[in-house]
């Protein structure tokens, strides 16, 4: 169980220590100066709220992205964000060594990098070095942060942390959005979101590893493969594990995002397309990179892309790139 005790959590001395995380990469941000000109009281007024336990979430300022599909994301206040990095600062060491090994989704020494390495580690086992056929389940969630159900992740949290005064304030945080429906989805935008939907899905990756006893499965947030030689193993499956995501988590997978196909068909999974011999990169993840290198970009920008470009068979692309706009990647 969780066990450290609300007003332990809540202390101006833990406030500061989150502030100064809070900080980095955000001082030069017009929020997080005006907060910041005024610490002291802002820190002691957000104390004093959660302490009486009248703290009430604020509104959301919401904007698209496109990432590369438009996404709607929600923007709390500073002094929303800085409580929302408090809750995760002293849940995610809970949960984290809970968590299956392969879920990569927002978790510290995993990331996307390490999902695409074991899905090649698993295909090469299941095909036993590419000598015999290997099926790939591909799932996605429907709507995923918009379907996520808040009685089922208080029910969810309840089997951990026993303090009725946390379970106060992680309601104020979960209860303050909604999408068409009261009482459910979480806000694309809270770090606190990131750190829920895990704990949400975990209780599929239980179900997938501990009652199918399914071996080669891997999941990064709503997305998740499992490799198997045998296809009609994988169609039992996905039956089950549908039925288990309508019946306990209230979760539908996207009908246009699941299927079966061979490895060797190449398997579209976090962004790249992968063969037995090499992966390409996703289509429409290629088209964003050419149209985000345009110009004159940032330095931070062409190194961030050099850096996801590194994990795959893109010499062709980072030739194209060089010729049309003059960027070595």
């Amino acid at each position: 169980m969780f066990i450290h005790k609300y007003n332990n959590i809540i202390s101006i001395e833990n406030l500061l220590v989150t502030w100064e995380r809070f900080l980095r990469g955000k001082r030069k941000k017009k929020g997080v100066i005006i907060f910041q000109a005024k610490l002291g009281d802002n820190i002691n007024d957000l104390y004093y709220l959660l302490q009486t336990r009248t703290y009430k979430h604020g509104e959301y300022s919401a904007f698209n992205v496109s990432d590369p599909k438009p996404r709607n994301i929600h923007k709390a206040t500073v002094r929303d964000r800085l409580l929302h990095h408090l809750i995760y600062k002293e849940l995610y060491p809970y949960f984290d060594q809970r968590f299956i090994y392969d879920s990569y989704s927002c978790r510290k020494k995993k990331g996307t990098h390490r999902a695409l390495d074991r899905f090649q580690y698993f295909a090469r086992k299941v095909s036993k070095n590419n000598t015999r056929t290997c099926y790939v389940l591909k799932g996605d969630i429907k709507k995923f942060f918009a379907s996520i159900d808040h009685d089922v992740l208080y029910k969810i949290l309840r089997r951990h942390i026993e303090d009725e005064e946390m379970h106060w304030l992680i309601k104020q945080v979960i209860s303050s959005f909604h999408t068409t429906k009261i009482g459910v989805g979480l806000p694309l935008g809270n770090l606190t979101s990131q750190l829920f939907v895990n704990i949400y899905m975990h209780e599929f990756d239980m179900f997938v590893k501990q009652e199918l006893r399914v071996k080669y499965y891997i999941r990064y947030a709503d997305d998740f493969a499992i490799l198997s030689d045998n296809e009609n193993y994988l169609e039992e499956l996905l039956l089950k594990m549908e039925k288990f995501l309508n019946e306990k988590l209230k979760l539908k997978l996207h009908e246009n995002k699941v299927y079966i196909k061979t490895y060797a068909s190449g398997v579209d999974f976090l962004g790249w397309v992968h063969f037995p011999y090499h992966r390409q990169i996703r289509t429409s993840t290629k088209r964003k990179i050419i149209r985000k290198l345009k110009g004159y970009p940032k330095p931070e920008t062409v190194n961030s892309y050099r850096g996801l470009l590194g994990h795959g068979d893109t010499y062709k692309l980072r030739k194209y790139i060089k010729n049309k706009n003059g960027v070595e990647i």
